[in-house]
């Protein structure tokens, strides 16, 4: 994420966003395990993370498809809004002005995906808010966790608190994650897709939802610091679990169709460009309970009314050769200018071919659609596709 730093003015998502400059990188409470573990290390979001261990990224992938494994997500960051007048629903309604979801609607136990927007309606950060009863806790992404406490306390630090929670974050993904978790926690077991609560794990006071970033049935566990390496050790004695990389993170959520900011997001495209119009709550829609007065509403509002010139759409490259992320798409073998770009690029094991995200013009978003994606000055074709290439498998009830 790179946004020139703004003057604070009365547009909320005018504040001042500029990242810090680059220190050196950071670990996180599961660094020194990770090397035991044989992880292979590089630098991301600010931090030294291991991006795959000894089974590599193919392995590691399949491994959450078929039973179950551990991310390392410490890195995000966790922050907490609470009214300063002590009455939950403040909170709700002070945060409501800078996202397009129904915050006042969300269910004590509950959370919900959200936008910041900006006045043009494109995306500053996605992120998860739940509601802890007396507060709501947000996870925001790594890259972006500085600006967006920023933020957040230039637009509102007169009604709310905000506070930085320094805590380790795991996920725990795939079809056998529940009952490895329920072997520390039984009462996860019960827990449905998004439903947010306290549990003790040994002993520690954490904070698991379940949710995660692989289509897969899974949670995702806030520990304390000082808890979160005998936490992931006792859940990595389960046979079944093992320790997953950012390699097959990445690989995973593609695969699902999951949007990656920097990617498919970024702060000059919209929602509704992302394919994410279903993230815009019914309540803040136009002839909503509480329409719009959020950053970007005209522009956001007005592309759910009417269309938007863009949309992200999934791609089937034809043949076994992946095609990456910036790639220009066309509409035929040579000449003509490009109708789009691809977002997200790669290989997908569960599929056992490639796949890849792009934005291109409407016009040309039908499933089915031949185009060519450029790779080294020539041109492979591809075709539209649905966004999903695996079903997801939330557990919903």
């Amino acid at each position: 994420m790179s946004i020139e730093p703004r003057p604070v003015s009365t547009d909320p998502s005018a504040a001042p966003r500029s990242p810090s400059t680059s220190p050196p990188l950071k670990q996180t409470p599961l660094h020194a395990l990770q090397l035991t573990l044989g992880a292979r290390m590089v630098p991301f979001a600010g931090y030294e993370m291991p991006v795959q261990f000894a089974a590599g990224v193919l392995k590691e992938h399949l491994q959450v498809r078929g039973s179950a494994g551990l991310f390392d997500v410490s890195h995000m960051g966790q922050l907490v809004v609470r009214a300063k007048s002590g009455i939950a629903v403040d909170a709700a309604r002070a945060l409501e002005l800078l996202v397009p979801v129904d915050i006042l609607g969300l269910a004590a136990g509950r959370q919900r995906y959200a936008l910041f927007t900006n006045a043009s309606g494109g995306v500053l950060d996605d992120l998860m808010i739940a509601n802890r009863g007396d507060h709501l806790l947000l996870v925001v992404n790594g890259a972006c966790k500085e600006a967006d406490e920023a933020y957040l306390r230039a637009m509102l630090s007169k009604t709310c608190e905000i506070e930085r929670l320094d805590r380790a974050l795991i996920a725990l993904q795939g079809p056998k994650s529940g009952p490895a978790l329920a072997t520390l926690a039984p009462d996860c077991t019960d827990m449905n897709f998004m439903d947010v609560r306290e549990i003790a794990i040994l002993g520690h006071a954490c904070v698991v939802a379940r949710s995660g970033y692989t289509g897969e049935d899974g949670f995702e566990i806030s520990t304390p610091a000082s808890a979160a390496v005998e936490i992931t050790e006792a859940l990595l004695a389960d046979p079944a679990v093992a320790p997953i990389g950012l390699g097959a993170r990445d690989s995973l959520r593609l695969e699902a169709g999951l949007c990656l900011y920097g990617c498919e997001l970024d702060d000059t495209t919209t929602p509704v460009e992302a394919a994410l119009g279903w993230a815009i709550s019914k309540a803040r829609r136009a002839a909503g309970a509480r329409a719009g007065g959020f950053p970007g509403a005209g522009v956001i509002l007005g592309q759910l009314a009417h269309g938007a010139a863009k949309t992200r759409v999934g791609l089937r490259p034809e043949g076994r050769a992946p095609v990456r992320g910036g790639a220009p798409l066309f509409l035929s073998l040579e000449g003509g200018a490009p109708i789009g770009i691809v977002t997200s690029g790669g290989f997908g094991p569960s599929v056992d071919a490639p796949v890849a995200m792009s934005t291109v013009t409407t016009a040309y978003a039908a499933t089915g659609t031949r185009l060519f994606a450029e790779v080294r000055g020539k041109r492979l074709p591809v075709a539209v596709a649905e966004l999903t290439f695996v079903p997801h498998t939330y557990r919903r009830g």
